[in-house]
């Protein structure tokens, strides 16, 4: 990186060494050419920068360059380098400061752990000096700590300042997508700890306060074990008063310290100047007794307590208050942190799981090159962890009684006890194969929607029996299960006429089969808790309604509990609802599609969409993918010269490109079958074939369409298509297992493709289309295989270390074939894979790769007691009940 810097700035700055590293940037020593100076060049890590808008940085930043202060770190040039006139992507973002002789005041307090109580409260008066003179001129710091604090001949200078503010503008809203964020938990305050949108300078003084209760204590207002205790006791729990710790501190400086870190922030000094005139005012802690300031216990702290509780085991509020069991519950709304090593995706349709209590949270994240499932004991302060026997799995469901969890694995639904202890999981008998989406019929049997589309009751004995059918008549192809009404045998499920998993809802009685539409509109998810349905809209938006279960109707008017939920790949909104009132969902953030070389520097080419399955065109002007837009998943075009998107397919269900390879055509799957139409989007659709669930993979020299289809063990085989004679399908590989991803070598004589004939998914290759032996390629797990275009190179997903990598196998694809080489080229954690094909392509020119960033996602939103914003809003004065 420090070579690809200095060649940029050459002109400029002359870099001499590290300095360090922070968590948003990392820090150079250089030399001023124009100038003769030294100076500090911090440029942006580059997962933070990958998501800026370098223009709105560089935009935003300027005007921290206009504070002028003897207490602030002035900011001396900032911009960014690389090549705009070749087309790629700016290279980095930086800033330049000067270079101070001294140290930090967190080298400091490593050192010293305590300073005196007169050059503490020096230091923090001349730095709240400083903010106020900001916050005066509308900037804020929001990164106050003792990092960001400088100390040169032992006056302090205030680094960073509204960089945060600029990284957070230019970010839009994506800072999830790093993995970073903004503020440092020990010294947040609680308005950034529950991520408030509007934060004020009242925030800067409470972290500057806390700044100043370690300088006199040696320890931060709150300690943890992890971010998220901090920020939980930030929220909830009050600070222990100064002098409990430091008998000597004043009675000012304790008075002023207890009022500057009060939780809310009304309750806290105006301005840093208030703060600061306190400190070094022996009057002020006798004008908090005679009531001339407000006193902490004017703050009820028991609210928030209450919240953290309730994040913590589900208890509501009014059964903590004494004399408050008339009061109305607290709806409390909380973002829990996730690993960024096991980021959530949206993969698998059903992610979340909650228990019946709400004290146990179950996920699905990619962890590795694999999923895993994860646990999370919310009356604990523990981290997730993996539930061990769970690799692969997905679709995690509680039982009724919540002592048992089943999933998906390995093409098996499986069942493991709760508590967690580490016991292997029970797979179901041999004739149950993994259903898409599943759900607890009773305590002894489960109910799924089979590969047809049917609904199948299965027993843990292992029986299996029809439950209900689509109706064809209707156009129904598929009913997606999405919950069962308790005490009962009627199923609620998605009556889809696609393979989304979007449709109206119906509820289904498995005793008789009669149906009953309860909502005519679309929707992706459903739940049912004490009363209410919740229900996910196409838009990303969770509503919730009163819903009479036993008369199967709602009673109520919809409500509105969170919109921007993310979405799956085929429609599922990514939530869980527990019985107990507890909802948790994952918040969409902006997908993006990017372009990358072989050493992972990628530049963004679209965003703002759920982006799937990008292919290049033959001549590599133009790509093809799919994406949801207005409840609607559709194939379309983007001119990579002109940067314009144009919609090809209009049916609702299109998805899953392919070109023909001479360009004319794109070929995508709709209705179960294969369709086609003209590239440049000019007359009707074509029918290529119908019938059983295939998907088209690639197009072979001779025209036959590679594709997969669910074979008769419930997993994808590998077939071909004729697009001369609609309609006719040729087993090409059926096993047992899952065959998938298949592509041909640019010859055509070799097939690459992935099997989890080993117990785990790889790359395999052998002949075409005679077939015969195959030749392991992946070492270790490797998915979704691509050919470079000359043939000597085979992309493979693959893994180094544990971290998920691209990897490139050099290859000989003649008459015979052999492995020469495995090259890890970049860490692609970010990118997000699919199934039966490949989420990603290889450009013609055999130099460039086009991804779907994901981006980390490493938060969870908690929704306590939800009921009651819905009772709230319904008994509000023009919320009729809706009709029935």
């Amino acid at each position: 990186m420090i070579e690809r810097l200095t060649a940029s700035l050459a002109d400029r700055y002359r870099l001499e060494r590290e300095l360090g590293q922070g968590g948003m940037a990392t820090v150079y020593l250089a030399q001023d050419l124009k100038h003769h100076r030294q100076v500090a060049i911090k440029v942006l890590k580059p997962e933070l920068a990958a998501v800026l808008g370098a223009d709105r940085f560089v935009q935003e930043i300027t005007t921290t360059a206009q504070l002028q202060h003897p207490h602030i770190l002035p900011l001396f040039d900032s911009g960014r380098t690389g090549g705009q006139a070749d087309g790629r992507s700016d290279d980095f973002l930086y800033y330049v400061m000067p270079y101070i002789e001294g140290e930090t005041l967190r080298n400091k307090l490593d050192r010293e752990h305590q300073l005196g109580i007169d050059e503490a409260v020096k230091i923090t008066t001349e730095v709240a000096d400083a903010l106020d003179y900001a916050h005066r001129h509308g900037v804020i710091h929001r990164d106050i700590k003792p990092e960001n604090i400088l100390l040169h001949d032992g006056r302090p200078m205030v680094a960073d300042f509204g960089i945060a503010l600029a990284v957070s503008a230019a970010a839009g809203g994506r800072m999830t997508e790093t993995g970073l964020s903004l503020g440092t938990p020990h010294y947040m305050s609680p308005e950034q700890a529950t991520a408030e949108k509007e934060i004020t300078a009242r925030s800067d003084v409470y972290s500057l306060a806390s700044v100043l209760y370690e300088m006199l204590t040696g320890q931060p207002p709150h300690l943890g074990g992890s971010a998220q205790q901090v920020i939980m006791k930030i929220i909830a729990e009050p600070v222990a008063a100064v002098t409990n710790l430091r008998k000597s501190v004043p009675p000012n400086v304790a008075a002023a310290l207890a009022k500057a870190l009060e939780k809310l922030p009304a309750d806290r000094f105006e301005t840093a100047k208030a703060f600061a005139d306190a400190l070094t005012d022996p009057s002020f802690a006798a004008l908090v007794k005679k009531g001339g300031v407000t006193p902490r216990p004017r703050f009820d702290w028991r609210p928030w307590a209450a919240a953290a509780v309730l994040l913590l085991g589900g208890v509501g509020l009014g059964r903590l208050l004494p004399g408050s069991r008339a009061a109305a519950p607290i709806v409390a709304r909380f973002r829990v942190s996730v690993d960024a090593l096991h980021s959530l995706t949206g993969t698998p349709q059903n992610t979340l799981a909650l228990s019946p209590d709400g004290g146990t949270l179950v996920y699905a994240a990619r962890g590795g090159s694999t999923f895993q499932l994860y646990e999370r004991r919310l009356d604990q302060l523990d981290d997730f962890r993996p539930v061990p026997g769970t690799e692969g799995g997905g679709y995690p469901t509680f039982s009724p009684d919540g002592t048992r969890l089943a999933f998906t694995a390995n093409g098996k639904i499986q069942i493991v006890r709760l508590p967690f202890t580490g016991a292997p999981p029970i797979a179901l008998g041999a004739g149950v194969q993994s259903l898409s989406v599943i759900d607890w019929l009773s305590d002894s049997s489960l109910v799924g929607t089979a590969s047809d589309g049917r609904l199948e009751r299965i027993g843990l004995n292992g029986s299996v029996a029809l439950l209900a059918r689509p109706d064809s008549t209707a156009g129904e192809r598929n009913l997606f299960v999405q919950t069962v009404l308790p005490g009962s045998q009627v199923v609620l499920v998605t009556a889809s006429t696609g393979s989304n998993v979007t449709g109206r809802l119906v509820a289904v009685d498995t005793r008789n089969g009669r149906r009953v539409n309860v909502l005519d509109t679309d929707v992706n998810q459903a739940w049912y808790a004490n009363g209410y349905l919740v229900y996910g809209e196409p838009n990303g938006a969770l509503e919730a309604i009163a819903f009479d279960a036993r008369h199967v109707r709602v009673t109520g008017s919809a409500v509105t509990l969170a919109e921007r939920v993310r979405q799956a790949i085929g429609g599922g909104a990514q939530a869980a609802v527990s019985a107990s009132g507890t909802l948790v969902y994952q918040p969409e953030q902006p997908f993006s599609l990017v372009m990358l070389d072989r050493t992972g520097r990628q530049q963004v080419v679209a965003e703002g969409h759920r982006f799937h399955s990008p292919r290049f065109s033959p001549d590599g002007r133009r790509l093809a993918f799919d994406f949801i837009q207005d409840g609607a998943r559709d194939v379309w075009t983007y001119d990579l010269r002109q940067g314009t998107l144009s919609r090809l397919s209009f049916e609702k269900d299109g998805h899953d490109p392919v070109w023909s390879r001479d360009g004319r055509w794109i070929y995508y799957d709709h209705a179960g079958g294969t369709w086609r139409r003209r590239a440049d989007g000019g007359g009707p659709a074509d029918s290529v074939f119908t019938g059983d669930a295939a998907q088209a993979l690639e197009l072979t020299p001779n025209g036959t369409i590679l594709g997969a289809a669910i074979g008769s063990n419930g997993q994808f085989d590998l077939v071909t298509l004729s697009a001369d004679s609609p309609h006719t399908m040729k087993p090409l590989l059926a096993t047992p297992y899952t065959e998938e991803a298949a592509t041909l070598s640019p010859n055509g004589r070799w097939l690459a493709y992935t099997s989890d004939e080993a117990g785990r998914a790889q790359v395999y290759v052998r002949q075409y289309p005679e077939g015969g032996a195959k030749v392991a390629v992946s070492q270790g797990t490797g998915i979704e295989p691509r050919w470079s275009p000359d043939g000597r190179t085979l992309y493979y997903e693959g893994e180094r270390e544990g971290l998920p990598m691209l990897i490139a196998a050099s290859v000989v694809a003649g008459t015979d074939f052999t492995v020469i080489a495995r090259t890890p080229l970049f860490d692609i954690s970010h990118y997000e894979p699919a199934s039966p094909h490949a989420n990603w392509d290889v450009a013609p020119d055999g130099s460039r790769f086009i991804m779907v960033n994901q981006g980390v996602l490493t938060q969870m939103v908690f929704i306590m007691n939800w009921p009651e914003e819905v009772r709230r809003q319904n008994s509000a004065p023009g919320r009729g009940e809706a009709s029935r």
